[in-house]
């Protein structure tokens, strides 16, 4: 509501200024009516500039969509604690601020410039999930979509998509054993202020990941570098990382990273606690926008297939592109 009382506000002062531009152009004297023509128009057309960007923007946010599909969870205690693992490490990370799967934290205040309210939701029975069926938290985690249609920006621009249907399937379990716990998050979560929607209408904003309608598979879990290279392929190390996992690079969403590959300088050993403890082995302190202590909740068998696949597969990769 905010934003169309803006948006109104935007073409009020249009007209307002195109009007004034009119009357200045009735003025007899030569310099007044120059000058008052020549920046009451250029005021117009900055204001109707960007109530088109922000009419974009809001045309945009109701573009993506994805259909729910038919899965019914059994809800094991394999699956539950399957489950359970990938939230610990995972989606903690932003639902667990408050509580466990609680929600309640905006995301939006760690982004370089505020573009609205980015609240991770409630993913107890407290939440709106528990009106949602077993496809409806299937489609928001695999393509960002809510059981209402709303794109779940932040969610659509993690990299959840990637997790295979087995280990999604287990999150569903795990999040439907949960008790009720926390409050209510408003509805869609995700809520672009007039700059965020002026963004995404010039296309300053990323779209989100594609839609993914086929099936996703996972290696056998194990201390591999084939099931490291899974883990990263969902885990968000890109988005701060680089794609190759070989830096940031300025314009990213997130915060720059430095080169992974620094990893092959390590032990096993040093690797896992850098992730336990958040100091890596020259002494350094990680910054505490990376989601470490996540990370770190892994068990050894799968720190170490990170570990093996940063260390072997990555440094050979760069060692051959030098």
């Amino acid at each position: 509501m905010l934003n169309i009382i803006g948006l109104v506000a935007l073409l009020a002062m249009t007209a307002v200024l195109v009007w004034s531009s009119v009357r200045s152009w009735r003025l007899k004297n030569s310099f007044l009516k120059w000058g008052g023509v020549g920046a009451t128009a250029l005021f117009a057309v900055a204001a109707f500039s960007v109530s088109v960007l922000v009419v974009s923007g809001l045309i945009k946010l109701h573009v993506r969509n994805a259909p729910a599909p038919n899965v019914k969870v059994a809800g094991t205690p394999e699956q539950i604690e399957r489950g359970r693992a990938i939230s610990d490490s995972f989606c903690g990370a932003c639902h667990s601020k408050t509580g466990t799967l609680t929600g309640g934290w905006d995301v939006g205040t760690e982004l370089p410039m505020y573009m609205g309210a980015f609240v991770s939701a409630n993913l107890t029975p407290a939440g709106r999930v528990s009106q949602w069926s077993d496809g409806d938290i299937f489609r928001a985690i695999r393509n960002g979509v809510d059981a209402d249609g709303h794109w779940l920006m932040m969610m659509s621009y993690t990299s959840a998509s990637r997790l295979s249907d087995e280990d999604t399937q287990a999150l569903i379990a795990y999040i439907r054993s949960q008790p009720p716990a926390g409050g209510t998050i408003a509805n869609p979560p995700d809520q672009l202020n007039l700059l965020g929607l002026a963004m995404l209408g010039a296309g300053l904003l990323p779209p989100g990941k594609p839609i993914v309608m086929g099936v996703n598979t996972a290696p056998a879990k194990g201390p591999t570098a084939a099931y490291g290279e899974y883990i990263l392929s969902y885990q968000d190390c890109r988005e701060c990382h680089g794609q190759q996992l070989t830096g940031g690079v300025p314009g990213q969403l997130g915060p720059i990273g430095p080169d992974l590959s620094i990893v092959k300088n390590w032990k096993r050993e040093e690797f896992i606690q850098t992730l336990r403890t958040g100091i890596d082995p020259g002494g350094h302190e990680l910054s505490g926008r990376m989601p470490w202590r996540s990370i770190g909740k892994m068990d050894d068998d799968e720190l170490t297939a990170i570990y093996n696949y940063l260390s072997h597969t990555l440094g050979n990769q760069n060692t051959a592109t030098y």
